[in-house]
């Protein structure tokens, strides 16, 4: 598999915050005419909510789930100049340079685990991709998903990866299970792990992951107060999503137990 490509655009427009979202995202056109939900570097989590936005982005993808383009967005510092609410003013001031958008899915509606379209072998390979990346942020309370056109998609995995917040314990993640699955809002209908296991190892192979993690900008790999060289950050990225795939059937029977405990 040839690395994924990331397009580049620069932000033409900001359009509007987002203030369901923590880190205050926001509708932007770019210089393409296309609207995306612009995700900001200079937000709480910094580089980290990024770099964990794309990597479960492409993961998924690679999957043959759906799931918004992901184009990375430059950002100038002329926007914080004419921006009146101070508060916006400072995340565009902190945000100049390279960030990331998702292309903005008009007419989206958020997902409803009542009436959304979500087929088994699609849940299932979404709670199993997430709990290879252990994003614990596709919940009852914030789904993270949406419908459109009839389909299931993915959005925000800001909140996935979450050893990175911290690299002291980072080889003991790589072998933890993912408890919080009890907790995912496809759990119910995911009951085609299997066949999910099978998918998800043909189509994540260790070349495939190394060559979505190559795509990482090298600047939201380095950290001021660490040392490490941003390719040994990619190798460390590496060694814990190529070891959590190892462990699928694991991960599988943890969902499943979690799923029967749910019955």
């Amino acid at each position: 598999m040839n690395q994924p490509e990331i397009r580049t655009v620069d932000v033409a427009r900001y359009v509007q915050p987002l203030r369901e979202g923590g880190s205050l995202p926001a509708i932007v056109e770019a210089d393409d005419g296309f609207l995306y939900v612009l995700k900001f570097r200079g937000a709480g989590q910094g580089k980290k909510a990024l770099l964990a936005e794309l990597i479960g982005g492409e993961l998924a993808r690679a999957i043959g789930l759906k799931v918004p383009e992901i184009v990375f967005m430059n950002l100038a510092d002329s926007f914080s100049k004419t921006e009146p609410d101070e508060e916006i003013q400072d995340l565009l001031k902190f945000s100049v340079g390279l960030n990331l958008g998702l292309h903005y899915l008009s007419g989206a509606i958020t997902y409803d685990p009542l009436v959304s379209v979500a087929d088994p072998l699609t849940a299932s390979k979404v709670v199993l991709l997430d709990s290879i990346i252990s994003n614990v942020d596709r919940t009852y309370k914030n789904a993270n998903l949406l419908n459109w056109h009839r389909e299931l998609w993915l959005i925000d995995h800001g909140a996935s990866l979450y050893f990175h917040h911290s690299w002291e314990n980072w080889k003991d993640h790589s072998q933890r299970t993912f408890p919080l699955v009890k907790d995912h809002v496809l759990l119910h209908r995911a009951n085609q792990l299997d066949q999910a296991i099978i998918e998800i190892e043909k189509s994540l192979s260790p070349k495939v992951v190394q060559s979505i993690l190559a795509v990482i900008p090298d600047e939201w790999l380095l950290e001021e107060s660490d040392p490490t060289t941003s390719q040994k950050r990619r190798e460390m990225y590496s060694e814990v999503l190529i070891a959590r795939l190892a462990n699928i059937d694991l991960l599988a029977k943890e969902a499943t137990d979690a799923r029967k405990a749910h019955v």
